[in-house]
């Protein structure tokens, strides 16, 4: 069966949307585009219809009119991220799935009322952490499950990116507490997900610096910690909008007391260390397929989102959990919020925090 669609908010990420939707057109089929300039939801319809001929779709100004007409099986929402919880839990309440951009809200609050939504509805609702599909994020994954590493010890995420003022000026929402959040909170919250997916899930202690160096918003474009594991693992986190004068890498590193793996490129991409000491025994090769020849995906969105949308659909026809479930999709967001609670009071924070963005107000004052 294909599941009905629709796509809320056609601003810069939703090109993804579309890719998805038309790579997994066996399975899902886009009714409706959505957005309050009616204009980007028209591209995004002409964008859709130009790889599907004939596709017909409506496109609406006010979500809402859409869900009282004709709510879909499935919503993706690509808005700003202050608008994500009212829109999600709108959808869910008129009966619709949920498959929400990162991050999911922008306080703790807000991102368990939409999971309590989801249950109460009994509808799904997932996470955009596309990177979880990267092939090689997905092999180190596989590693991990299969104790190859033996103890984890420590891991590291690197995003250094550039998101200049022109990036800023284009959307005034961008890098504002009520709307956004900071660089942690937009560019590096991937990096955050796999930190935390590959060490352990529970975070318990986070300590952490953020500044605002060079960019003309309210929130950070640099920030840094060190969060504590529950399994004894640390993990270290840098990351940055101010990398000059373009987009640098992306990279996740995991070491073990037996295997150290590093992913690099553009958005965690590139395979550059894969090491354990079971190679030998259990017939390796993956040193001779996994090399850093492997070309940047054109953006740093990569490719998953069509995989993402694939495990999504088959979570609804299954009956199992997506992946990057609401209550998973949480778990960065509960970590960055962490962070920004401990550059306000210049503490460590436990966790679980309960915390919002518009606590940081005035934090970076002049």
């Amino acid at each position: 069966m294909k599941h009905t669609t629709a796509l809320i908010g056609c601003g810069r990420i939703s090109f993804k949307h579309i890719e998805a939707f038309v790579k997994n057109a066996d399975k899902m089929i886009l009714t409706a585009a959505c957005d309050p300039v009616l204009s980007r939801a028209e591209e995004k319809a002409k964008e859709y219809r130009a790889s599907l001929p004939g596709a017909g779709l409506a496109v609406y100004a006010d979500y809402k009119q859409m869900l009282a007409e004709s709510p879909p099986d499935i919503v993706t929402i690509a808005t700003e991220s202050g608008k994500h919880k009212d829109i999600a839990i709108d959808c869910l309440n008129a009966g619709c799935h949920v498959i929400c951009e990162k991050p999911m809200a922008l306080s703790t609050r807000d991102a368990d009322t939409m999971n309590e939504a989801a249950r109460r509805a009994g509808k799904k609702l997932a996470v955009c952490f596309q990177n979880r599909f990267n092939a090689p994020v997905q092999k180190l994954r596989a590693a991990l499950e299969a104790g190859r590493f033996g103890r984890v010890l420590h891991g590291m995420v690197q995003i250094r990116w550039n998101r200049n003022e022109a990036y800023y000026a284009e959307a005034p929402w961008r890098g504002t507490w009520a709307q956004d959040g900071g660089t942690l909170m937009n560019q590096c919250t991937h990096g955050i997900d796999l930190l935390q997916w590959t060490l352990g899930e529970d975070a318990t202690r986070v300590q952490a610096q953020t500044r605002r160096f060079l960019r003309p918003i309210e929130a950070e474009d640099f920030g840094a910690a060190i969060v504590e594991f529950k399994n004894g693992a640390v993990g270290i986190i840098e990351g940055s909008a101010d990398i000059y004068p373009t987009n640098l890498n992306e990279t996740l590193s995991v070491f073990g007391e037996k295997g150290s793996v590093v992913i690099g490129g553009l958005a965690v991409n590139k395979p550059e260390t894969w090491r354990f000491a079971d190679a030998c025994i259990v017939g390796d090769t993956e040193d001779r397929v996994f090399n850093s020849n492997e070309k940047d995906p054109p953006t740093v969105y990569g490719f998953g989102h069509e995989a993402l949308f694939k495990d999504f659909v088959a979570a609804l026809d299954t009956g199992r959990e997506p992946l990057v479930s609401g209550e998973k999709g949480k778990k960065a967001l509960e970590i960055i919020l962490a962070i920004y609670k401990s550059q306000k009071t210049g503490k460590p924070v436990d966790l679980p925090c309960d915390f919002s963005t518009m606590e940081m107000k005035g934090v970076f004052a002049e």
